[in-house]
């Protein structure tokens, strides 16, 4: 048996028990320095990344909602299953072109809409003439193969 044979055994890491007296090494304030919010239990400060700078100032800031733009187009969207279902019930005066302004006057509509939208969800079976501002291409298809017209609006 030669020196450079030997092995040691290794030794176990012994846990630090903070607050166990001055020769545990974490005695005293058990690490905590003198008074101050960090040295109190039960108390983080949140957000703080060690004076680096926090993720919520990282990140860059979005969107924007404002309350008071007029010029604001807001969308009324309308399926064909819908448009059936009005004229059915006859809500509308027959004969007429569909356009938004006589969907907001029958009440069909609420009045904060200045656009409408036709989408091809439901069947039509009856004919009519209708304006829009943009109109799905199944759709437009739908009204033209009953006999109606679709005129777009800019």
């Amino acid at each position: 048996m030669k020196l450079n044979n030997l092995q040691t055994k290794e030794k176990k890491k012994s846990k630090i028990r903070p607050g166990r007296g001055i020769g545990s090494g974490k005695g005293k304030t058990s690490g905590r320095g003198h008074k101050g919010q960090k040295s109190r239990s039960g108390v983080a400060i949140k957000s703080f990344e060690g004076g680096q700078m926090p993720l919520y100032r990282r990140l860059p800031k979005r969107g924007f909602k404002s309350f008071n733009n007029k010029n604001k187009k807001t969308t009324a969207v309308l399926n064909i299953s819908k448009i059936q279902e009005i004229i059915i019930k006859k809500k509308l005066p027959t004969n007429s072109i569909l356009t938004l302004s006589v969907l907001k006057k029958a009440n069909l509509i609420n009045k904060k809409y200045n656009r409408l939208k036709i989408l091809s969800m439901g069947d039509i079976k009856e004919k009519f003439d209708i304006e829009v501002n943009s109109i799905s291409g199944q759709a437009k298809e739908k009204i033209e193969k009953s006999g109606g017209k679709v005129s777009l609006i800019k």
